[in-house]
């Protein structure tokens, strides 16, 4: 555990839309100088609407709550970002705050703890749990929603099977590995986490933006850690009219069959105030040197310099064999 991994990942169609691309990462092991612990995140506008992702690894045990806090809060601080109105983390209209939070289940001894388990009595347990606790204290924490926690404590499981721990140490069961979202405040207030699980709440209208939580489930059946994952489903709703026009339109033929098919025309838009105006005449056609090498379906991008981000993509096409094959010599031995 060398460090914390983040990935974004988007369907080609949705590429245009997403610019302004920044990450940023913070270590907070051995004192900021390990990657170990910290947090690392990716921002960007979603069809011009500023989302944060952020994946943490905070400090494990039960007595370090307080180090928990005071290492989310350094990540926050220290996260900054250029341009635009975002520039903290929490300055996003979405944030999904997920990773392994190292939040425990306090007061109770193991064996009510495993006794809840095993019995369905989870709600008795997130009583106890760090995080739901803290939030109701810590302002850093205000907004932060989470769906119902309907699946047993991931954490901690004797690798290769499906048994909390039986080592000596016998750590407690608890929910470490967490996913969590925030809307920006916009006047109206963030309804509280018990009052979210009690009326099973998994959406809050934000203003313009809206994120929908279609599940929160974890997947025992992973052995290879003592933790088994987590994940989640979201869907986020927001107004596509600030942005709902790539920068740059691509057309290219659907099959490329022959050298004249590898050509892209391209029309750049040219923003004057909210009004886009096109030009339509560009036109570039690939050499035999730059097409692909192996048949298949194929997509081109337009990557801007000035936005750090793809702002045109075309629809798939196919490349077929004919153009892909160089040509040969070939030998005959005639006996």
């Amino acid at each position: 555990m060398q460090g914390v991994f983040l990935l974004v990942f988007s369907k080609f169609c949705h590429l245009p839309f997403l610019r302004g691309v920044q990450t940023q990462s913070t270590c907070t092991g051995l004192g900021g100088y390990w990657g170990n612990k910290g947090g690392v995140s990716a921002r960007m506008m979603v069809f011009g609407h500023p989302v944060c992702f952020l994946n943490c690894h905070l400090p494990a045990h039960m007595r370090n709550l307080e180090q928990r806090m005071e290492d989310f809060e350094s990540i926050l601080q220290q996260q900054q970002f250029e341009g635009g109105t975002a520039v903290g983390v929490l300055d996003h209209d979405v944030v999904f705050w997920f990773g392994d939070l190292n939040f425990r289940i306090e007061g109770y001894d193991i064996h009510v703890v495993k006794s809840a388990i095993e019995n369905d009595k989870l709600p008795l347990l997130w009583e106890k749990d760090q995080l739901n606790m803290a939030k109701k204290s810590e302002s850093v924490l205000e907004g932060f929603i989470e769906g119902p926690l309907n699946f047993p404590p991931t954490y901690k499981f004797d690798v290769g099977t499906h048994t909390y721990d039986t080592s000596a140490k016998k750590r407690k069961p608890a929910w470490t590995d967490r996913i969590l979202w925030r809307l920006r405040r916009t006047g109206s207030p963030v309804p509280s986490h018990n009052s979210a699980l009690q009326r099973g709440l998994t959406s809050w209208l934000g203003g313009a933006t809206r994120v929908s939580q279609h599940y929160y489930r974890s997947h025992m059946g992973f052995t290879i850690s003592d933790h088994k994952p987590v994940s989640a489903l979201f869907s986020l709703h927001v107004s596509l009219k600030m942005v709902n026009l790539p920068l740059v339109t691509l057309e290219v033929e659907k099959e490329w069959t022959k050298f004249s098919d590898a050509t892209v025309k391209l029309s750049m838009a040219h923003a004057l105030s909210f009004i886009f105006c096109f030009i339509h005449d560009l036109q570039v056609t690939f050499s035999e040197e730059d097409l692909p090498r192996d048949p298949g379906e194929y997509i081109l991008g337009y990557y801007s310099n000035n936005t750090n981000s793809i702002v045109g993509v075309t629809e798939p096409f196919q490349v077929h064999a004919a153009l892909t094959q160089p040509e040969e010599e070939i030998c005959l031995s005639l006996d």
